[in-house]
């Protein structure tokens, strides 16, 4: 018998989710797929190509770079737009800060170097890190991914520094709601034990469509009392953190520290 048999997980995710459910699968559990966002494709985010554009526009000083795949997925869209050696180039130039481990990957894995990287893989660490490098009248190129972070690159503008804002991966609305919609029903009906999330915009969209139903004092809570939330990241819980739902969250954020996580809670 499977250490989760009888076990019935939600998970909102689009990006990785086969990989995501198929190892929750293997553990023994029932899965229900709802994604609440959707990726938009980045060969045709004509948002992106122009933001590059705009950091190709002249040299820049500092660049951040919160992820390895939004670096990765940037650099791979440059290169079908056939900007890939200029953006490197540009990039070769610039003093180059990571959020941790996979950032730093993607970037040795272009053939750049970083700096820097944050020690506890958090935004706030490295937004802070580069606040300390003098950054008036600098060009700071800021890879995000998924969200903007006006919380982090309003304060280097305030600094007086130039943000250039690259935003792989935005989000949008997943054109069938109605899986999202039976997860929310299977909650309220107590057929769904455990949600897991691995982006902030997915976990604010399952509250949003909540909210929208007319049952969302009824649904926050069934998370506080009785069906666990597990995700990736303090970032990814905080809209969950906000509403005092409590969260389980792996000590490494990592999809399959997030997998075994979910296994060791709820064989129990």
């Amino acid at each position: 018998m499977a250490e989760l048999d009888g076990v019935t997980i939600g998970v909102t995710a689009e990006r990785r989710a086969e990989e995501f459910i198929g190892a929750l699968r293997r553990y023994g559990a029932t899965v229900w797929h709802a994604p609440t966002i959707r990726i938009v494709p980045l060969p045709g985010d004509e948002r992106l190509r122009a933001a590059t554009e705009d950091v190709l526009t002249g040299s820049v000083d500092l660049a951040a770079v919160t992820t390895g795949a939004g670096f990765r997925g940037w650099l791979d869209a440059a290169d079908g737009w056939g900007l890939g050696q200029r953006l490197r180039e540009v990039l070769t130039g610039a003093r180059i800060f990571v959020r941790g481990p996979k950032a730093m990957g993607a970037v040795r894995g272009s053939g750049l170097t970083e700096e820097w990287s944050a020690p506890g893989e958090t935004n706030a660490e490295l937004f802070e890190e580069l606040l300390r490098q003098r950054v008036a009248g600098g060009r700071v190129a800021v890879q995000l991914h998924g969200t903007p972070l006006p919380e982090h690159t309003g304060a280097l503008t305030a600094a007086g520094a130039e943000v250039v804002e690259v935003q792989p991966y935005r989000w949008q609305w997943p054109a069938d709601l109605a899986p999202a919609r039976e997860l929310i029903d299977g909650v309220l009906a107590g057929r769904v034990h455990a949600l897991a999330f691995t982006s902030a915009p997915a976990t604010a969209n399952l509250l949003t469509l909540a909210g929208e139903s007319g049952r969302y004092p009824e649904f926050v809570s069934a998370l506080r009392e009785r069906v666990l939330c597990a995700c990736v990241g303090p970032v990814t819980a905080a809209p969950l953190t906000e509403l005092d739902v409590p969260t389980l969250q792996p000590r490494r954020q990592r999809l399959g520290a997030l997998v075994k996580l979910l296994a060791a809670e709820l064989a129990s």
